[in-house]
């Protein structure tokens, strides 16, 4: 069964279709969308392939990957047809390379976002996010985009210094650059920092959805964050692995309102500004989500010591809760608790998935 098959997914992509939104903004527009086989970036391209469906709303998706053979496989429903296109092009390449449409909007969700990727890829995670981030923003000033949307990361705060419970968008805390794992958290500020140069200097129209550790049906075999691996043990009915005490204090958020939060962000945010997509109900600590997906799956939770590789990736903040209060009064909610949405994830992974 493929996801848009069933009939648990399809209720997510609706729930996010159908939120009052100002989706005319996006009527006869082009849209592309870096990232497109990933967590988020599938699902987003699924909802606005909805919305063409259901409201005629006639945008022209550009799904850009470097993996054709990935796309044609997550995107055959929509492969022929006349609202959607695939651009195989890797993002640390000047896109003028591959095209010169002028999209009205560009949304920047290519990255490496999981701990073996940073600590086995370093070069590329800093890659995408620094050089990719600057040739997506040149073009979009040369053609004149409408808006450019960056998907940040709660991983732009660093480490609590002990003096919030709760990250708003102002809060700021240690990074040590000076360590492998700091490619990613120091390239993301750096692609912030593009986004607000852009739009002071070649007047780019930039809005930042940051987004937390964010699970869902949507997520790739290959992901090796822990809520990935929870619900990969989950979904073959084994015992959870925990690879640390599991004080870790985190907000987690369900695909389906990560995409909500972006497209709110996208159509209603501030030019210029950040945005947290979080809610203190999807909140947790990671030996508590570890017992949740135990919990779904009947199984129980192990302790197992990382190997190097991954203890190398692994990130060091302690707690990292956001406050999503800023996106809220631009009429975001969060419909997904986290034992909602890792029941949702699991139990569609099970029916759609070969593992």
């Amino acid at each position: 069964m493929r996801l848009l098959e069933n009939e648990m997914y399809m209720e997510d992509i609706r729930y996010v279709a159908e939120r009052s939104l100002p989706w005319s903004k996006l009527r006869d527009k082009k849209i592309l969308i870096t990232g497109a086989c990933g967590l988020i970036g599938s699902f987003v391209i699924d909802v606005l392939m909805e919305k063409n469906q259901s409201c005629d709303l006639h945008c022209k998706i550009y799904a850009l990957g470097r993996n054709r053979a990935m796309a044609s496989a997550r995107f055959a429903h929509y492969w022929d047809h006349p609202l959607f296109g695939f651009l195989c092009h890797d993002v640390n390449v000047p896109l003028e390379e591959k095209t010169q449409e002028d999209f009205d909007y560009i949304i920047h969700l290519a990255s490496c976002t999981h701990p073996v990727a940073y600590a086995r890829h370093p070069v590329a995670t800093i890659a995408s996010n620094v050089f990719g981030t600057d040739h997506l923003l040149s073009y979009a000033a040369t053609h004149h985009a409408q808006r450019f949307v960056f998907a940040s990361s709660n991983e732009i705060y660093g480490e609590n210094r002990g003096d919030a419970e709760f990250f708003t968008e102002e809060y700021c805390g240690y990074i040590n650059s000076n360590t492998l794992r700091a490619g990613y958290p120091e390239s993301k500020r750096c692609g912030e920092a593009l986004c607000q140069a852009y739009l002071t200097e070649r007047e780019v129209d930039v809005v930042i959805p940051r987004f937390t550790r964010t699970y869902g049906p949507t997520m790739l075999m290959s992901d090796t964050k822990a809520v990935s691996q929870f619900v990969l043990k989950a979904m073959k009915g084994e015992s959870i692995v925990l690879k640390s005490e599991g004080n870790q204090y985190y907000s987690y958020t369900y695909v389906a309102d990560a995409a909500a939060g972006l497209f709110t962000v996208m159509l209603c945010g501030q030019c210029g500004e950040a945005y947290n997509v979080a809610d203190s109900k999807s909140d947790i600590l990671l030996k508590d989500l570890a017992k949740t997906a135990a919990k779904i799956s009947h199984t129980q939770v192990l302790f197992e010591i990382p190997d190097a590789v991954e203890k190398a990736g692994y990130s060091t903040a302690t707690k990292a809760r956001l406050d999503g209060r800023k996106l809220k009064r631009l009429g975001w909610s969060m419909n997904y608790d986290i034992l909602t949405g890792m029941r949702r994830t699991i139990e569609i992974l099970r029916e759609v998935s070969d593992i």
